[in-house]
């Protein structure tokens, strides 16, 4: 890891260390004026009435792990241009917890507590000025380089008239693995802090993100496919008839897809698990479709190979 990449990481870790920080000692100072169980969820229809309730050392291990699992999938993924996510999400949940924290302040029966709704504004205003903090922090880490836009030749794969061949690999990646794990541990976490919705919808997010975090990659006479590796769907094909040419290259995942996973952009789509070395296949249109894969020139060569042989390439 060189000097930008771990000056980046613990800038991102900052926020939450700073939020957990607040959050434990404010805890520790007002524990004894606590109920337990204390009230941790609100119905929006009762005006924010308590109609869930936590024991507090659940309740801080709980939000504790929520923190700590936020800011080990922010450190683990994020890049120079979105530092400012992580101050925002830090800035937004931190703030939560202490709010929920003070709503049950003295409160002789936790099923009396009320969370005003005015939390959520008052959280998106501490998020939106530390999203400003980690913006302004980010000048702080040298710019990275930036990703190649040049077109590498286009390779071939020698194959004799009556020669068949095919090319597999698996991909993946640790930190979109590491993040759908965070996702499903915090699910029933914000079941119990939040509308039950919220919770399944993390839940399955988190199962969604895990699935496509692991790929295999093949080439073959019928073009080019992508499954996930854990499950036979969904998949993603690109049939040999509509490749154009077939390319590696270096990709930069932010700065040209705008992220991490299945990503959409004006003239371009990808499955995007990392930063690196990309098998890119030029459609007809002029689209391009990218996968972040090793051994990705091996790939594009054949697939060159088996589309000119119909006439392709």
């Amino acid at each position: 890891m060189n000097h930008a990449t771990a000056r980046l990481r613990a800038l991102a870790a900052l926020p939450f260390l700073l939020a957990l920080a607040l959050h434990l000692t404010l805890f520790g100072l007002w524990s004894d004026r606590l109920p337990d169980p204390m009230a941790t969820h609100f119905s929006t229809e009762g005006g924010g009435r308590a109609d869930g309730w936590t024991g507090l050392t659940a309740f801080v291990l709980l939000s504790s792990g929520l923190l700590l699992g936020l800011g080990t999938g922010w450190t683990a993924l994020v890049r120079r241009g979105a530092l400012w996510g992580a101050w925002l999400t830090a800035g937004a949940v931190g703030t939560l917890m202490v709010l929920l924290v003070r709503d049950n302040l003295d409160a002789a029966d936790a099923a009396d507590v009320v969370s005003p709704l005015a939390n959520l504004t008052v959280a998106a205003g501490v998020g939106g000025v530390a999203a400003l903090a980690g913006w302004a922090l980010a000048r702080l880490v040298p710019d990275g380089p930036s990703a190649s836009e040049q077109p590498g030749p286009v390779e071939t794969l020698p194959l004799g008239p009556g020669e068949a061949a095919g090319w597999s690999r698996g991909t993946g990646s640790r930190p979109m693995t590491a993040v759908g794990a965070v996702l499903v541990v915090a699910g029933p976490v914000l079941l119990l802090l939040a509308p039950w919705a919220v919770g399944l919808v993390v839940c399955a997010a988190g199962a969604l993100v895990i699935g496509m975090s692991q790929v295999r990659v093949t080439v073959d006479r019928r073009g080019l496919s992508l499954r996930p590796a854990l499950s036979p769907w969904p998949r993603v094909r690109v049939p040999l008839d509509e490749v154009a040419s077939a390319r590696a290259r270096e990709i930069d995942a932010l700065a040209e897809f705008g992220g991490w996973g299945y990503r959409v952009r004006a003239r371009r789509t990808g499955l995007v698990l990392r930063s690196g070395e990309a098998l890119v296949v030029r459609r007809d249109g002029g689209r391009e479709f990218a996968v972040t894969v090793s051994d990705a020139r091996t790939a594009a060569a054949l697939l060159n190979t088996l589309a000119a042989r119909r006439g392709r390439v």
